[in-house]
C-alpha cells in the first residue's frame, strides 16, 4: 500500500537554521547545564518565547472566565479563547474551525472523551474495534476500559521486520468494524502510516476512523479534509505550546450524535430537577472553567510553527534523521539496533535503538551524564514492545531547534557508552 505521507529528502537542507531558532526558546540559554542537548521532543517539546509572553500577556491583561462575564475583559477573555480553537481547527484544516475543536487537557484525554462519548453510543457486543500494535496507550487503554463495560472483540494490525504495518489483508482486517484507530506516526519507530488509503479501505466497510496526530501535526503539515479521517487527536505539548491542552477533532455529525463524557457548568443549555439539555457543539464537551491561558499559549505556537514553515521542519527533520542513521550505524555498526523504517524519509524524527548488552536505562543515565537527554522505556506502547520483543528502549527525537551538532554529541555519547560498558 503506498504511502501518501513519506516525503522525499529535499534538494536543498539549509531551508531551516536550527541555531538560529534555538534562540528563541530560553531553556537552552537558563537550564544552567552546559552541554544541554534535547532529544525528548517526542515525549514533550520545549516552548519559545512568543509561547510564554502570550501566556503572561493573557494573565496580566485579560484574564477572566469566558463565556460568562459582559463585561470588557470577560468578553475579550472570551474572543481569545474561542479565537484559538478556530486557529486551531484552520491549523489542522478541519472544514468548520470554529465548530469542531473541542479542547481536552491532552490527547488521552481526547481519546477517552471519543471512546466514551461516541464508541459507546455505537458499539454493541458484536462490534468491532480495530487497533494498531504500534498504537500509544491512550488509543488502546479507552477502549479495552469500554469493552470490558461492553463486550466488543478489538483486533489489531500487526507490523512488519521493517515497523511498516502488514496490511495485505487488509480488507479483510476491516469486516465488521465499527471504528479503525491508528497513529499517523509511531512515538517509538517513526513510522508514517497511510492513512489516507487506510480510511478509503475503512468507510468502504462503513467503519470509522478515529487517528492519533499527536505525533504528526507539530512536525508535518495537516489537512483533515485531504486525510479523510472522522476524528483527530493532538495534545499542544508536543507542538511547542504548555501542558495542560489538546484537542479532539471530529466531523460535525459524529460531535452532535456523541454522548458527553464530563457533566457540569458551561456543557449544559438547562438544567431542572428532572433533568438537563446539552448546549450547543463544541461547549456541551467543555464542563466547567477550561484551560483559557493554555489555549491562548497553544494558538501563539501555532503562529510560531506557521511562521517557520511546517514544510520547512519536515524537511529539516529529514535531514537531520538521515544524518543521524548514518552517524549511528558508520560509529557503532554492530553495537547498535535501531527500530522502525531503514529509510528516513518514510518515517518522523524518532529513532529508538537498543545498545548490545546494555539497558535502555543505563544508556539514558550514561548520555545524561554527557548532557544528551533520551527518553528510555516502553513509551506508552507496551504491545509494540512485545511485537519488537524487548523490554524497552533508547529513544532520541529531533526537533525544528536541533542540531547536526547535537547528534554528533548524541554519537560520540553513545560510543563512550559502548566503551563503558565494555
Amino acid at each position: 500500500m503506498a504511502n501518501e505521507l513519506v516525503v522525499e529528502l529535499p534538494d536543498n537542507d539549509k531551508v531551516l537554521d536550527a541555531q538560529t531558532v534555538k534562540q528563541d526558546f530560553p531553556i537552552f540559554k537558563e537550564v544552567g547545564q552546559d552541554p544541554f542537548v534535547y532529544l525528548d521532543s517526542a515525549a514533550s517539546a520545549q516552548r519559545p518565547s512568543k509561547v510564554l509572553e502570550a501566556m503572561d500577556s493573557y494573565y496580566h491583561t485579560t484574564h477572566a472566565n469566558v463565556h460568562r462575564g459582559v463585561y470588557r475583559v470577560a468578553e475579550q477573555a472570551t474572543n481569545l479563547y474561542e479565537e484559538a480553537r478556530s486557529h486551531l481547527g484552520r491549523f489542522l484544516g478541519a472544514p468548520k474551525p470554529e465548530l469542531e475543536i473541542v479542547f481536552t487537557k491532552n490527547a488521552t484525554e481526547a481519546f477517552n472523551l471519543f471512546a466514551h462519548g461516541y464508541g459507546r453510543k455505537i458499539l454493541g457486543p458484536n462490534d468491532v474495534v480495530l487497533l494498531t500494535k504500534m498504537e500509544h496507550h491512550a488509543n488502546i487503554v479507552p477502549w479495552m476500559i469500554l469493552r470490558e463495560q461492553i463486550g466488543f472483540e478489538i483486533r489489531f494490525i500487526d507490523i512488519d521486520a521493517e515497523g511498516q504495518l502488514v496490511l495485505d489483508n487488509i480488507e479483510q482486517q476491516l469486516k465488521g468494524v465499527k471504528i479503525l484507530g491508528v497513529t499517523m506516526a509511531s512515538n517509538v519507530l517513526g513510522t508514517l502510516n497511510p492513512i489516507k488509503q487506510l480510511t478509503e479501505y475503512a468507510h468502504q466497510e462503513g467503519a470509522i476512523v478515529i487517528a492519533d496526530g499527536a505525533q504528526y501535526s507539530p512536525h508535518l503539515p495537516t489537512n483533515l479534509q485531504v486525510l479523510g479521517v472522522d476524528a483527530y487527536c493532538i495534545t499542544g505539548h508536543k507542538m511547542l505550546g504548555p501542558t495542560g491542552i489538546g484537542a479532539l477533532w471530529a466531523r460535525t455529525s459524529i460531535l452532535e450524535e456523541m454522548y458527553p463524557f464530563l457533566g457540569g457548568g458551561e456543557m449544559i443549555r438547562n438544567v431542572t430537577t428532572e433533568g438537563f439539555t446539552t448546549n450547543d457543539i463544541p461547549h456541551k464537551f467543555e464542563a466547567g472553567t477550561p484551560p483559557i491561558a493554555e489555549a491562548v499559549g497553544l494558538s501563539a505556537a501555532l503562529t510560531y510553527l506557521e511562521e517557520i514553515g511546517l514544510e520547512n521542519i519536515r524537511a529539516h527533520e529529514l535531514s537531520l534523521t538521515s544524518y543521524a542513521m548514518e552517524q549511528l550505524h558508520e560509529r557503532l555498526g554492530s553495537e547498535i539496533k535501531i527500530f522502525g523504517p531503514e529509510n528516513p524519509s518514510a518515517r518522523s524524527g524518532v529513532i529508538s535503538f537498543e545498545l548490545k548488552d546494555v539497558h535502555p536505562h543505563d544508556v539514558s543515565q550514561i548520555l545524561d551524564q554527557e548532557g544528551v537527554c533520551v527518553r528510555a522505556g516502553h513509551h506508552c506502547a507496551k504491545p509494540l514492545m512485545t511485537s519488537l520483543n524487548v523490554p524497552a528502549t533508547a529513544r532520541a527525537s529531533f526537533y525544528l531547534y536541533n542540531t547536526e551538532s547535537d547528534v554528533d554529541s548524541l554519537v560520540s555519547a553513545l560510543v563512550k557508552t559502548v566503551e563503558f560498558f565494555r
